[in-house]
């Protein structure tokens, strides 16, 4: 992918950080505050300072951010903020960091609101309010951090070429497990799943995007098997699944792929076929401007034809975590929209405990005539 320098990495997380100040402008709050921790992660910090986590963040109304890190070497290294302060300089305690950041730069906003994250439990709130009793606090639901997960629904450029590099690695890793699977050279679900993290971190990759889910055939009509991996098998006469992701520079793919070997029952081909009409269905919905909800209904459709029904959402986005807004639900109102910068996975399934599971998974760019499948994930027949 593009090498992107210093003063451009800047700039993009300037523009990100612009854009939250206009809001809380528009909202009239002085300034909001993020927190990510062991006792929940939250991608807002690696989002608007590329910083890779554990650590308070505050951004005023007038854009200024400050940036409050465990790791002070790494942010370093790796964030893009105004102001850098140590968090062991507060005693590792992030209520003591915010107070103190808000005291020495609150002329950084327009005024003493200040909004808090709505993941802090009822208690912790309750500490934050005793503590700042000079300011205006809130925590609101469709505050800073609503509006943070609504602007990483629209991939940037860079978020994008991120996610695409992802995906080309990810293909690598689909491709070599194909023809070692023909070589006879996987021979259980432990072999592949180890192969998975082996080959991402050799191409550059940070980890995978969640543990990996390896499931032959007398697991995989498990939509997500349980546990993720054994020795058993991998493939096997009948219906085997694989579903993993990798990371790179923060964002992650998400591919499965179904692998049918040896002669299969009546049931199972038209399990497959089924999955693949629906596939190919639906991708012609993941267009600009098209409901959402209609391209699972499709999926709905598909199956009925043959009594059968899907148990979760057709897809979700994804980005800095596995999971984002928006899914891809029937149950979605029709005033959302597939937007050009989405990246979503389309990933039609069926499962049977008889039967086996079959599901295809890739990862689709909404563009602004159409779309991308930036992935290569298929159903493989042996």
């Amino acid at each position: 992918m593009k090498e992107y320098s210093s003063e451009e990495m800047n700039k993009i997380y300037k523009n990100r950080q612009s854009k939250l100040a206009d809001f809380l402008c528009e909202n009239n709050t002085g300034a909001a505050v993020f927190i990510d921790s062991e006792s929940h992660r939250d991608p807002s910090i690696p989002y608007y300072t590329g910083h890779s986590g554990d650590a308070v963040l505050i951004i005023f109304s007038d854009g200024y951010t400050i940036l409050v890190p465990w790791d002070e070497i790494l942010a370093k290294q790796l964030s893009h903020c105004n102001k850098l302060i140590p968090f062991t300089r507060y005693k590792n305690n992030d209520i003591e960091a915010t107070k103190a950041v808000l005291n020495l730069y609150n002329n950084h906003g327009i005024n003493s609101k200040v909004e808090l994250p709505p993941y802090l439990t009822y208690l912790n709130y309750l500490e934050f309010i005793e503590a700042l009793s000079s300011y205006d606090c809130r925590c609101k639901k469709d505050g800073a951090f609503n509006f943070t997960v609504e602007s990483r629904m629209i991939k940037d450029e860079y978020e994008i070429e991120c996610t695409k590099e992802a995906a080309r690695i990810g293909d690598l890793i689909i491709d070599t497990i194909e023809e070692k699977i023909k070589k006879g050279e996987l021979k259980t679900e432990m072999d592949t799943a180890l192969l998975i993290e082996k080959l991402c971190r050799e191409n550059g990759c940070e980890r995978t995007g969640f543990d990996t889910l390896c499931a032959g055939p007398s697991r995989s009509f498990a939509i997500h098997a349980f546990p993720g991996y054994t020795n058993a098998p991998w493939p096997a006469k009948g219906l085997s699944i694989l579903d993993f992701g990798v990371v790179y520079k923060g964002y992650t793919s998400d591919t499965t792929v179904t692998v049918a070997m040896g002669d299969l029952t009546e049931e199972q081909e038209l399990q497959l076929q089924l999955v693949q009409k629906a596939y190919d269905e639906c991708l012609k919905l993941y267009i600009p401007g098209k409901p959402i909800c209609d391209a699972a209904k499709k999926a709905d459709s598909v199956f009925a034809t043959e009594k059968r029904k899907m148990p979760h959402t057709l897809g979700h986005a994804i980005g800095l975590e596995i999971h984002e807004s928006p899914r891809v639900s029937s149950k979605n109102s029709s005033d959302l929209l597939f937007k050009p910068g989405m990246i979503l996975t389309l990933e039609p399934g069926l499962y049977d405990a008889e039967i086996g599971g079959t599901r295809l998974e890739n990862d689709v760019l909404i563009t602004e005539t159409g779309n991308e499948v930036i992935t290569r994930s298929r159903i493989i027949r042996l």
